[in-house]
C-alpha cells in the first residue's frame, strides 16, 4: 500500500501509527477533516487479519465522521481509532494508559469515545491520562453508554424510510432483519418490538440471539442467512461493508437502514446497485448519528433529554435527504455527501475570508 497516496486520495490530514509493545499496544489514529471542529471518533478495538485491513478501517470510519458531523449540524470534525488485539484478551491498564497518552500528545485535534470493541470501563481508564475523551460513566460527569441514543436515532431513521419509500405511518407489522445483537442492535430490537415490528435476528453469539427470542419473540436465523430473508428492512448494526457484490443479489428487503459504519463496500458502486433495484439505502452516517449526537452533549455538559430530542431529528434529515435524491435522481448516499460537502465547503470560506481580513486589517 502507497500510504500518502491513500490518505491523499481519501482527504486525510493526519494518521498517527501508535506504538508501544511493551503493554502490547498497536493503534492507529486517523483524523480525516478538522474544518468544522475536532475530530471526534470512536475507538475500536478489533482482531484484524492484518496491518493494511486496520489501516483501510481506520481510514474509511474516519470519513465517515467527518460526513456524519458535517450532516447533522454538529461543530465537529471527524476522527477514529483502532486498536489491533483481541477485546476478549488483549486488554489491559496499562495498555489503555498508553493510548491516552497518545490521545493526548494530538492536543485536542483527536477526542476519543468508546466503539466496536471497547467499553466505558475502557474510556474511564483512558480518561486518566486525556481529557480528550467521551462516553465515560455518569458517576463521573458523562454521558455513559451511547449506544440507547445511537439505537434511538436507527429507530426514527427506519420509521423515516418506511414513511417515504411505502407510505407507512405505523411499524406495526413492519418485518426487519437485524444483523447484530450487541448494544446497539439489542436496544433498536426492543424499540422495534415495541412498536409492533416483526424481527429477523442473528448474531454471532448464540446467547444474544437467544435473548432477543425470548425477549422479543424475534425468529432467528444464521449469520449467512440473514442477508435473503423476506423482510421489509434489512437492518446491519455489526461491522461493515456487508452491502457487497454478492450480498445485494439475495437481498429481499426494501430498505436497508441499519447502525452500522460504512454498510456499503464500495460507496460509488454498491449505493447505485442498491437504487438499480428499487432497494431505499439510508445513509449509515446520517441514520446512526445518535451516538456522535450523545457524546457531542456530553461535552457542552450532559443533557440526557436535549440529545434523544437531538436524535429524532434524524427523522427529518433523512427525509430531507431521501427527497433530495428522488429531486435529483441521484442515490441517496450522495445526496447526503452533497448536504456534508456543502456545509464543510461553507465552512472553508467563512474561515478564508476571516483570515483574509486579518491579514489586510489585523486581528483588531
Amino acid at each position: 500500500m502507497e500510504l500518502f497516496q491513500e490518505f491523499g486520495a481519501r482527504g486525510h490530514e493526519q494518521v498517527t501509527f501508535c506504538h508501544k509493545p511493551e503493554f502490547g499496544l498497536k493503534a492507529i489514529i486517523a483524523i480525516h477533516d478538522t474544518t468544522l471542529g475536532p475530530a471526534l471518533g470512536g475507538c475500536r478495538m478489533w482482531q484484524y487479519d492484518s496491518e493494511q485491513e486496520a489501516i483501510i478501517d481506520v481510514l474509511r470510519l474516519s470519513r465517515g465522521m467527518t460526513y456524519k458531523a458535517a450532516v447533522t449540524g454538529l461543530e465537529l470534525g471527524g476522527g477514529k481509532s483502532v486498536i489491533i488485539g483481541d477485546p476478549q484478551k488483549d486488554k489491559s491498564k496499562e495498555m489503555w494508559r498508553a493510548f491516552g497518552r497518545f490521545v493526548e500528545g494530538l492536543g485536542g485535534r483527536y477526542i476519543t469515545a468508546e466503539d466496536v470493541g471497547t467499553s466505558v470501563h475502557d474510556m474511564e481508564i483512558v480518561r486518566a491520562e486525556t481529557r480528550h475523551v467521551t462516553g465515560i460513566s455518569r458517576m463521573l460527569g458523562g454521558s455513559g453508554d451511547p449506544s440507547p441514543v445511537t439505537a434511538r436515532g436507527v429507530y426514527v431513521g427506519i420509521k423515516a424510510a418506511a414513511k417515504f419509500h411505502q407510505g407507512r405511518e405505523s411499524l406495526q407489522g413492519l418485518k426487519v432483519a437485524i444483523q447484530g445483537l450487541g448494544h446497539v442492535g439489542m436496544h433498536l430490537a426492543d424499540l422495534l418490538h415495541h412498536d409492533g415490528a416483526e424481527l429477523v435476528v442473528c448474531d454471532i453469539h448464540q446467547e444474544h440471539v437467544e435473548e432477543a427470542v425470548r425477549r422479543f419473540s424475534a425468529r432467528p436465523v444464521g449469520v449467512d442467512e440473514i442477508y435473503s430473508q423476506n423482510v421489509d428492512v434489512f437492518s446491519p448494526c455489526a461491522l461493515g461493508a456487508v452491502v457487497n457484490d454478492q450480498t445485494i443479489d439475495v437481498l429481499k428487503c426494501a430498505i436497508v437502514a441499519g447502525a452500522a459504519n460504512n454498510q456499503l463496500a464500495i460507496e460509488k458502486v454498491h449505493g447505485p446497485m442498491l437504487a438499480e433495484r428499487g432497494i431505499l439505502y439510508a445513509p449509515d452516517y446520517v441514520i446512526n448519528a445518535g451516538g456522535l449526537i450523545n457524546v457531542f452533549h456530553e461535552m457542552k455538559g450532559y443533557d440526557e433529554e436535549a440529545a434523544l430530542d437531538q436524535a429524532d431529528g434524524i427523522y427529518d434529515s433523512l427525509l430531507s435527504i431521501f427527497h433530495v435524491s428522488k429531486e435529483r435522481d441521484i442515490p441517496p448516499h450522495e445526496a447526503s455527501n452533497h448536504v456534508a460537502e456543502e456545509r464543510m465547503q461553507k465552512a472553508r470560506e467563512r474561515r478564508r475570508d476571516r483570515l483574509q481580513n486579518i491579514y489586510l486589517h489585523g486581528a483588531n
